[in-house]
C-alpha cells in the first residue's frame, strides 16, 4: 500500500517556481528521507503533504486522501514534529501532552509517550525548564500523542548532541517496526543512512535521485578505495604488477580505486601472506551517502522563472 503519491507537483512564489514537477511515492511502513540543500524546496514539499500549504499544479495523496481537502479525517491520523516549536511554557511535561493528546479521537497515553521520548525525569517539570535537548524530545512527544499512522520528522535532531541523537534514532526505528510511516527531513547523511528506507535529493525544486541509502547515484557499483599502510621496507614498486588498479601514495598509506575490489583484495592479501607481512589500516570504501549528496547538490541546476 502507498502512503505518500506525489506526481508533477509544483508550487510557485511570484517568479520563483519552489517545486517544478515532482515524482514520489512512500510506502505504508516505510521511513523517507527527503535531503536537499536550504533552498531545494524540501519544506513547501513537506507543507504541501501536511495540508498547510495549497500546491498550483500536480496531484497529491496522503493516506489516501488530498491533503487539500482531508480535513480533520487526515489531521486526526498524522504527527508533525517542526523544525521549531512554540510551547505553553508555564504548562509541565504532562499537562501539554494531555492538552495536545484530547485533540485526537485515539490518543496514546500520556505516560506512555513521556517514557517513549526518554522524559520521565521530567514530567512534572515546567517547560521553561526544559534544556533544548529535552525540548527538541517534547517536540517529537507532541507528535506521537495522537498516534499517528504517518509522522513528519522535519529536522528532527538538531541542536543533540551525540548521544541524544542515538537515542532518537532508536525511538524512531521503533516507530517504523510498529508499521508507522515518516516522512523525514535531514541535513546529517549519517541520519538518513540509518534510518531511511528509501531517500530523495531534492535541488532547485527538482528530485535528482531517488533510491535506497546504499544503492543512490549507483553508490553500490561506484569504485571501491582500498587503502593500507605498506608493510616497511616495500614501495610502490614492490606492489603486484596485476593489480586491477594503479596504487597511489597517500600520507603514510597507499591508496588504490578500483571496480573489482574483491579480486584487488585477492591479489594484494596473496601477496601479503607470500612475503609473511600484514597489511596494516587495511579499509575497503566505497562512496558515502555524504559523497553522492555533495556530487548531485553542487551540479548547476538549470533555473527556471516565468
Amino acid at each position: 500500500m502507498t502512503a505518500i503519491r506525489v506526481t508533477g507537483l509544483r508550487k510557485r512564489y511570484g517568479e520563483l517556481e519552489a517545486v517544478r514537477g515532482i515524482d514520489f511515492e512512500v510506502a505504508e511502513g516505510e521511513c523517507f528521507a527527503l535531503l536537499g540543500p536550504n533552498g531545494a524546496g524540501k519544506t513547501t514539499t513537506v507543507e504541501i503533504l501536511e495540508g498547510y500549504r495549497d500546491r498550483d499544479a500536480g496531484e497529491v495523496e496522503v493516506l489516501g486522501l488530498d491533503p487539500q481537502r482531508g480535513g480533520r479525517d487526515l489531521r486526526e491520523r498524522v504527527g508533525i514534529v517542526l523544525q521549531s516549536s512554540g510551547h505553553f511554557r508555564e504548562l509541565t511535561v504532562r499537562e501539554v501532552l494531555d492538552l495536545f493528546g484530547a485533540y485526537y479521537p485515539r490518543p496514546r497515553a500520556t505516560g506512555e509517550v513521556i517514557d517513549l521520548v526518554g522524559l520521565p525525569d521530567k514530567a512534572g517539570a515546567r517547560i521553561k525548564t526544559l534544556s533544548g535537548g529535552q525540548q527538541r524530545r517534547l517536540d517529537l512527544a507532541l507528535g506521537l500523542v495522537g498516534d499517528p499512522d504517518l509522522l513528519f520528522l522535519d529536522e528532527p535532531t538538531t541542536g543533540f548532541d551525540p548521544s541524544a541523537r542515538r537515542r532518537s534514532w532508536e525511538l524512531i526505528e521503533s516507530l517504523r517496526d510498529l508499521g508507522k510511516t515518516i516522512l523525514l527531513t535531514t541535513h546529517y547523511m549519517d541520519e538518513a543512512q540509518n534510518l531511511a528506507d528509501r531517500v530523495a535529493i531534492l535541488s532547485a525544486g527538482r528530485v535528482l535521485a531517488a533510491g535506497t541509502p546504499d544503492s543512490l547515484g549507483g553508490r553500490d557499483e561506484g569504485e571501491a578505495v582500498i587503502a593500507f599502510r605498506p608493510p616497511p621496507g616495500t614501495s610502490l614498486d614492490d606492489l603486484p604488477a596485476d593489480l586491477p588498479g594503479r596504487p597511489v601514495p597517500r600520507e603514510d598509506r597507499v591508496e588504490l580505486r578500483t571496480t573489482e575490489p574483491t579480486r584487488a583484495l585477492h591479489v594484494l592479501t596473496a601477496w601479503a601472506l607470500a612475503g609473511g607481512e600484514e597489511l596494516d589500516a587495511l579499509t575497503v570504501t566505497r562512496p558515502s551517502l555524504e559523497d553522492v549528496y555533495l556530487r548531485l547538490t553542487s551540479a548547476p541546476q538549470e533555473l527556471t522563472h516565468a
